[in-house]
C-alpha cells in the first residue's frame, strides 16, 4: 500500500517538473550529451549523438520571440521546433535556417523537440 501511494506521488511530481520545463524527456544515443534548458536559452553538447529531446519550454510572457539557433557541430546534424500544445509544429530552426520569430500566448503551452542526426559538436537555442 504504501509503494502504491509513494509511485503515485513520485510519478505526480514528475509529471509537474515537466509541465512547467524542469524535466525533460528523451531517446537518445550517444558518447557525450549533455543538455542544459534555461529560462531564455538551452544548451546542448553531444559527441555522436542521434535520437530527440522534449520539454516544455517556459514562455511566461505574450509577445514576440525571436529564436536563434546557433549549432556549432563538426558532424552530423540538429533541428530545434518549436509546438503548440496540440504537438503541431509552429517553427523549425536549423543550421539551414537558424532564425525565426514566433508570437506565443503566456498561457499557453509550447515544447521544444530537440532532434539529433549522429551529431558531435555544441548547440544553443536563444529566445
Amino acid at each position: 500500500m504504501h509503494t502504491a501511494i509513494f509511485l503515485a506521488v513520485l510519478c505526480g511530481l514528475i509529471y509537474l517538473l515537466y509541465r512547467r520545463g524542469y524535466a525533460v524527456s528523451k531517446r537518445i544515443r550517444a558518447i557525450i550529451f549533455v543538455f542544459r534548458p534555461g529560462r531564455d536559452a538551452d544548451r546542448a553538447e553531444v559527441n555522436a549523438c542521434t535520437g530527440w529531446v522534449c520539454h516544455v519550454g517556459r514562455f511566461r510572457e505574450s509577445r514576440v520571440y525571436q529564436f536563434t539557433f546557433d549549432a556549432q557541430l563538426s558532424q552530423g546534424d540538429a533541428e530545434v521546433t518549436l509546438r503548440d500544445r496540440g504537438r503541431q509544429p509552429l517553427l523549425r530552426l536549423n543550421r539551414q535556417s537558424p532564425a525565426g520569430s514566433m508570437e506565443l500566448d503566456g498561457k499557453s503551452r509550447y515544447t521544444l523537440y530537440w532532434e539529433f542526426k549522429s551529431a558531435t559538436g555544441r548547440c544553443t537555442l536563444r529566445w
